[in-house]
């Protein structure tokens, strides 16, 4: 108490010596600040020292750098607490298509896939340098292979303690909670009980526990049944992961159904919380298509089961009961390849496309530009090129399974905030989902100015303080005198996402300036070349 009284009064010193015309590293000027807080907007100055906000309101004195912001909004740098960033940073570590979009934060190891080791993972940030701050979960599938490989299977006693092993370690070197991703192989196969059993260690150190639940679609309210009872028994925060309600399940259920039931949760006093991307689709491997019971035994299995003619057979039989049986679905159009290794033509194309290429020996050029009548071709046509591709290495793929009444929906919950589950960026390679490129630019645009569906200080704040809050990011979400200065300036009524299904690589409008401790990484639409992040440790981080 005695030190946070005494940065307390530095920071009082340092504005006073503002006011009286010392200098500070950068003023924002004449901008309309919306703190974050969800509090009303208010017109003042901002003035920044050593990477921190030292001063607010009408601010006078010189400064090594001045920003204009007359017109245009000063929030929180926004925080993305659901990216599959990762490694991707080791490449790409400007992680461009995020800060153009206002983002100055990120959380990493979602769905259950991580690094094992995060403090390996943030001495190379720290080292190569980062131009946004990153924070990390330990995922239980990466555990899983570690200590039992990529298939189904209780853990034994000595599994069950080396992977105990590796979520307490990860802890001490600052990973901020657990993650699940439950349609993936091997977590898929784990019981509820093995995955307390693992929470509970990180909850021991403060972790959340983030989930990608076991079900998005017809058994959703028992994939949130089995959230919830997590963070009951292992006594911890919840994190629902990109909640969303497919079309044809929202029909049936109501769409406020699920919200209701995770309200009722909090009601009962439950620390659950939700994230979102404002988008009709979602992305996410080809495998999912297949057989739960295909992959049981892993990668290599799969394939060997895919190849016999007689289990292809019954994998066929399978799916044309799950999609056509049980989802009424007419054909496999809604499923749309981003990337593809094995067939890299394929990328933009959906999966009934695909299935009339191969049947025309077309290249994807060739399909979309001949005005031919296509020939027919059937859903175990379609079936058979979904596998195809899963034999030759796999594919990303966009779903589209929602409506948009069910994302506004969603958007109104005060508890829910926004997350791009995206990863970085390569501008101009494959068909990627838009998400990674114009998440919050598109709930600024569309969802706040265009269609009224939240306030613009409502949706900063599922911007920043609540992801801050919930993810225990101390000094960051709000600016306030005293917090790192992680500050996005934009224009309210230019600000747009540009990305669209057809061409996702496309940088928003409207952003006119990142700055991440202090330091400004993009400003007049371009980089600038700093890389100023730093890792953000979780509640259990015990320095070196």
């Amino acid at each position: 108490m005695q030190f946070h009284r005494w940065l307390f009064g530095l920071f009082v010193l340092i504005a006073s010596a503002i006011a009286s015309g010392a200098q500070v590293d950068l003023l924002i000027k004449n901008g309309t600040i919306i703190d974050g807080t969800g509090g009303a907007r208010v017109a003042g100055d901002i003035a920044i020292k050593d990477g921190r906000v030292v001063a607010m309101g009408a601010v006078s004195g010189d400064a090594t750098t001045t920003i204009d912001a007359k017109g245009q909004i000063v929030a929180p740098g926004f925080i993305d607490v659901h990216t599959h960033a990762d490694t991707d940073l080791y490449r790409l570590p400007h992680a461009e298509n995020f800060v153009r979009d206002g983002v100055t934060s990120i959380v990493v190891g979602n769905c259950g896939g991580s690094v094992l080791h995060p403090g390996e993972y943030f001495d190379h940030l720290k080292k190569n340098g980062v131009a946004i701050n990153v924070a990390t979960l330990i995922g239980h599938n990466s555990i899983l292979r570690e200590v039992k490989g990529d298939k189904a299977g209780e853990l034994t006693v000595a599994q069950m303690t080396r992977a105990k092993g590796i979520v307490r370690q990860a802890m001490v070197e600052g990973a901020v909670g657990f993650s699940t991703g439950l349609i993936y192989t091997p977590g898929e196969f784990s019981s509820t009980e093995e995955i307390i059993e693992l929470q509970k260690v990180a909850a021991g150190f403060g972790g959340i526990y983030a989930t990608h639940m076991r079900s998005e679609s017809g058994a959703v309210m028992d994939a949130i049944d089995e959230a919830l009872r997590v963070g009951r028994e292992a006594k911890c925060r919840v994190e629902i992961s990109h909640f969303k309600l497919p079309h044809t399940i929202a029909m049936k259920l109501g769409s406020d159904s699920t919200l209701k039931k995770v309200l009722a949760a909090r009601d009962a006093g439950e620390d659950v919380w939700l994230d979102q991307y404002p988008y009709t689709a979602s992305s996410t491997t080809i495998s999912t298509l297949l057989p739960d019971w295909v992959l049981e035994k892993g990668g290599d299995e799969a394939r060997r089961i895919l190849r016999d003619p007689a289990q292809l057979r019954k994998v066929l039989d399978e799916m044309k009961q799950n999609f056509e049986g049980s989802r009424t679905r007419k054909d496999m159009s809604y499923v749309v390849i981003a990337s593809c290794r094995g067939f890299p033509t394929y990328a933009g194309l959906n999966l009934k496309q695909v299935a009339i290429a191969r049947k025309q020996q077309a290249t994807t050029k060739e399909l979309l530009q001949t005005s031919d009548q296509p020939p027919d071709v059937t859903m175990e046509d379609q079936y058979r090129a979904a596998i195809d591709i899963y034999l030759a290495g796999g594919a990303s793929c966009v779903f589209h399974t929602m409506d948009e009444s069910e994302v506004e929906t969603i958007m109104k919950c005060p508890i829910v905030s926004i997350a791009s589950d995206s990863g970085v960026r390569q501008f101009g390679r494959d068909m990627p989902h838009p998400r990674g490129y114009g998440t919050n630019t598109r709930v600024l645009g569309r969802y706040v100015r265009e269609r009224k569906v939240i306030t613009l200080e409502d949706a900063v704040r599922k911007m920043t303080s609540q992801p801050a809050m919930v993810f225990g990011f101390k000094d960051r979400g709000t600016i306030k005198v005293g917090n790192w200065a992680d500050v996005t300036i934009f224009d309210p009524e230019k600000v747009a996402d540009m990305a669209t299904f057809e061409q996702p690589h496309q940088y928003p409008v409207g952003i006119d300036a990142v700055i991440v401790n202090g330091n400004v990484v993009f400003e007049d639409g371009k980089m600038t070349d700093a890389l100023p992040g730093v890792p953000l440790y979780g509640p259990g981080y015990v320095a070196k």
